[in-house]
């Protein structure tokens, strides 16, 4: 039985719920919002703590903060990092279920 490190829930954010993230959950595959700073043996390990299971690859990738006009008002989105990680053969993690 592994033991739930409270610094693994600072890597890893939220999940991300989109039709994307839902398609390429049939491949074995499921996203994460994560800290900034994260680095991917980070992602993995708080991946294969929390969630009890066994990861094949992490992929990152940084979503660039965007410009958005809402009734006249502009703003700026946060840039955002997130980790597309790839589980063993055999593994699952149901998102919607949470923690």
């Amino acid at each position: 039985m592994s033991t739930k490190d409270p610094r693994h829930y600072d890597v890893i954010l939220s999940p991300v719920i989109t039709e994307k993230s839902t398609a390429a959950s049939e491949y074995n595959k499921v996203v994460f919002k994560v800290r900034g700073t994260a680095t991917k043996p980070q992602i993995k390990d708080a991946v294969e703590k929390l969630f009890d299971v066994k990861v094949k690859a992490v992929n990152t990738l940084v979503r660039k903060g965007k410009l958005k006009v809402f009734k006249g008002n502009l703003g700026v989105q946060s840039p955002s990092k997130r980790a597309i990680v790839t589980l063993e053969e055999g593994h699952r993690i149901d998102v919607t279920t949470g923690l």
